[in-house]
């Protein structure tokens, strides 16, 4: 027998229960924006250059203040965008943005929208933390985003989807509903855990801009064409059963101006579709909390 993850049992999508979202729409379609702290000089970070993970010491201004111009201007221009599409939005943070950025943190919470939690910070992985660290970490990341923004996330997604073999288990002890790491369906599935079961809502691994447009060099034309080619497929499959549609972005990658202008155009091709009457505009801890309160079964079963 290969290793296997314990996590969850193989399903077909087309052979379970089926289900509506509220008010009897077909397709959850929501929209993260990762709000990240990187450090200078030091941890994992992305070279623009190369495309190659690298430590950001080999290249310190260059790889920092392109994630800065994320802060600095990235984040204002998507914002002001979702804000003229009037779409709800997911922030996936780094709990160190309510000490290192305010500002950034104070314009999150007066949009009221949800905080995902994304670790401390993205120049750092949990894989290889011993149990003990993580435990701790989660904590902190927790208690942190809930000083600065009153409530407790409900969601974790870690950075660079950097689960331990105890994330799962260590969530759901947090009091955690849900997670991110998994984008193994288009539909929430219960993953099992040490102690009970946590939720894990679809997340896009191909249908983000880190991915599609830094790893595969993907142009900014072509990640829009994927967004609108994605939504139209899903619209159409999503009367047979419910669907997710999820859209990840980066503000120091999709804020760039040229990048930017035909985000906007896709985005509200999805916003303003023919049979947006099918979709539901809205966040992953609302797919959470709607699935977690379906009849038992409905969801595939762990």
């Amino acid at each position: 027998m290969l290793p296997h993850h314990g996590r969850y049992d193989y399903s077909v999508i087309d052979r379970r229960p089926d289900y509506s979202w509220p008010g009897n729409k077909r397709l959850a379609f929501y929209v993260s924006v990762a709000v990240e702290h990187f450090a200078f000089g030091t941890g994992v970070a992305e070279d623009r250059s190369s495309g190659q993970s690298q430590w950001s010491g080999w290249k310190l201004e260059r790889n920092y203040g392109w994630r800065d111009y994320g802060h600095r201007v990235g984040l204002w221009n998507l914002v002001a965008m979702l804000d003229g599409l009037r779409l709800p939005v997911a922030f996936t943070v780094n709990s160190l943005i309510f000490r290192s950025q305010p500002r950034i943190a104070a314009r999150i919470v007066a949009r009221g929208d949800e905080i995902i939690a994304h670790g401390r910070t993205s120049s750092e992985l949990q894989r290889g933390m011993w149990t003990e660290d993580e435990d701790n970490l989660i904590r902190t990341v927790t208690d942190t985003i809930a000083q600065g923004s009153g409530t407790p996330p409900a969601g974790w997604l870690s950075p660079s989807l950097s689960e331990t073999a105890v994330t799962p288990d260590l969530l759901q002890e947090a009091q955690y509903q849900y997670l991110l790491d998994w984008p193994a369906d288009d539909q929430p599935i219960w993953l099992k855990t040490r102690s009970g079961r946590i939720m894990a809502v679809p997340y896009p691994l191909e249908l983000n801009d880190f991915t599609a447009q830094l790893h595969r060099h993907h142009s900014a034309r072509d990640f829009a064409d994927m967004i609108v080619n994605q939504f139209d497929e899903m619209v159409r499959q999503c009367v047979d059963r419910p669907l997710v549609c999820a859209i990840a972005l980066h503000p120091y990658i999709v804020g760039q101006p040229f990048r930017l202008r035909v985000l906007r155009t896709a985005l509200a091709h999805c916003a303003e579709h023919p049979h947006r009457e099918r979709v539901w505009f809205t966040r992953p801890g609302e797919i959470a909390r709607h699935c977690a309160a379906l009849p038992p079964g409905v969801l595939p079963v762990t």
